[in-house]
């Protein structure tokens, strides 16, 4: 397995919708192990795998529930995502606090909905479907949002929509090319 580098925000390919994957096999599951691999070295709750700079519709994810304490494990091959409503008001700026292995070492209030199901298939072309709430909810609208091409910076609203932008101008993500290698270097998120 191999770790690999996460590209940040200001690349080109986080904005691109990923592609449907057609061809199923050794090199996909041992893609799907890297992405796992590189979660895991990034403390990541879930990586998409434009995330990495691949254009395939796939997205792994490994978090425990602070509800119920159990931890969820898996990866989607060409996930289509339904949802509860998304709220309308203000997200909780303690509550709804979310990160991106894609915008290293900053958390911004986002608004989603409560819960979501994510239908797709496996490494092997079977079907598969997770759902949840929550933080579980969170992680599948997150991964999902990646492979249609956007993060989840364009979700914000208000004051936080204006300071996420400031920081973009101030660690000058603006241009394609940046990325971090998780286990290199001071960790972003200062596990």
């Amino acid at each position: 397995m191999t770790i690999r580098p996460i590209l940040i925000a200001g690349d080109p390919r986080l904005t691109t919708p990923a592609v449907v994957v057609t061809s199923f096999g050794s090199e996909l599951a041992a893609f799907v192990d890297d992405l796992h691999e590189t979660n895991t070295a990034a403390h990541g709750a879930g990586l998409a795998a434009n995330q990495v700079g691949d254009p395939r519709s796939i997205f792994v994810y490994d978090l425990v529930r602070d509800d119920d304490r159990r931890r969820y494990r898996g990866h989607v091959v060409n996930p289509v995502l339904e949802t509860s409503p998304l709220p309308e008001t203000m997200p909780d700026p303690e509550d709804d606090i979310e990160g991106c292995l894609s915008v290293p070492g900053e958390r911004y209030p986002t608004g989603r909905a409560d819960w979501a199901r994510v239908t797709g298939v496996d490494v092997d072309n079977n079907p598969i479907s997770i759902e949840g709430r929550g933080y579980l909810s969170r992680c599948l609208q997150h991964e999902t949002d990646h492979l249609q091409g956007h993060l989840y910076l364009g979700r914000l609203i208000g004051r936080h929509q204006r300071a996420a932008r400031k920081m973009i101008k101030r660690r000058q993500w603006t241009d394609p090319g940046n990325a971090w290698v998780p286990g290199e270097g001071p960790d972003p998120f200062g596990w």
